[in-house]
């Protein structure tokens, strides 16, 4: 999207907006980072770098260190963010190793780091949060075995958290916040392109929020799984494509959806659980995030 002339006020607003989203998450950000994020607002960096310079009210508010952006007062993140990209580099190493066997698993259309690690800003321990697109009528068939590697996960010290699946019937995001548009925007897709660039189209709402951020840069290289890895996956998903698999799927969503039952309906629970969603976000965060923001965003107006 081309960037279009702004006010000196808007653009300063959006940065400052945009710098406290980060900060309730312990994120300063880069200049080109604030300018991919900027909220509302299409800008470039050099704008954004301009409009930091130049404008009193951010130099009273923000403070750049090394080459990131925090909140005046709020400086000792900056060093907790690096330390945290070195602990995400490791945890980024494993979750690699794991993505390489969910894509062999059957009806695996699409794979996306999302969560901390996809902005380099997990600690040492933290879960993997993963999300993964099926192909239809086998979204709780294809959790199922990925469950199993999860377990496996366990055995080498990390924690896989297939907690977001869905199905390719359900690419449209059902809220439209900034917080759903940001976590949207800031996974990292590892597996099936040509998924992602549908659910991009299938939620072109998010460009109204966050106007800048752009798609990933992909690496091909290592996408798709090698000759015999592909037969395995057809062949699973010929054998599982029929009646037999049509029974396990009725079977497992049936059993768990009775098990997840007494955890349905929390104040911020989120959770969806059909035939084309385990989205089990029973105490979702993202309508907490929303109200703080608002709160703090309103303590900054004048």
């Amino acid at each position: 999207m081309e960037p279009t002339a702004v006010t000196a006020e808007a653009l300063e607003r959006a940065i400052l907006q945009t710098l406290l989203y980060s900060d309730l998450f312990d994120y300063p950000l880069t200049p080109a980072e604030v300018a991919h994020y900027l909220i509302g607002v299409p800008s470039t960096v050099d704008e954004v770098c301009a409009c930091l310079m130049r404008t009193r009210g951010l130099a009273d508010r923000v403070v750049e260190l090394d080459g990131y952006l925090a909140l005046r007062g709020r400086e000792a993140l900056i060093a907790r963010r690096l330390d945290r990209e070195a602990a995400s580099d490791r945890l980024w190493r494993r979750a690699r190793r794991f993505v390489r066997v969910l894509r062999l698993l059957p009806f695996v259309r699409m794979i996306a780091i999302t969560g901390a690690l996809s902005m380099n800003n997990s600690g040492a321990g933290d879960d993997i949060d993963v999300l993964i697109v099926t192909a239809p009528d086998r979204v709780w068939l294809t959790r199922a075995f990925a469950v199993a590697l999860v377990y496996a996960g366990k055995l080498c010290g990390d924690t896989l958290c297939p907690n977001y699946v869905i199905s390719e019937r359900a690419l449209s995001l059902e809220r439209h916040t900034l917080f759903v548009a940001h976590e949207f925007v800031q996974m990292v897709p590892v597996y099936g392109r040509d998924v992602y660039d549908r659910m991009c189209a299938a939620n072109c709402w998010i460009q109204t929020i966050l106007p800048n951020a752009v798609r990933p840069v992909w690496d091909e290289s290592d996408q798709q799984p090698g000759l015999i890895g592909r037969s395995f996956k057809r062949s699973l998903e010929r054998l599982l494509s029929g009646r037999l698999g049509a029974s396990l799927e009725t079977w497992e969503m049936r059993r768990k959806i009775r098990k997840f039952q007494r955890m349905l309906g929390r104040p911020d629970g989120e959770a969806i659980l059909d035939r084309d969603h385990v989205k089990g976000h029973f105490d979702d965060y993202g309508g907490p995030v929303m109200r703080l923001y608002a709160e703090r965003l309103a303590q900054i107006e004048p």
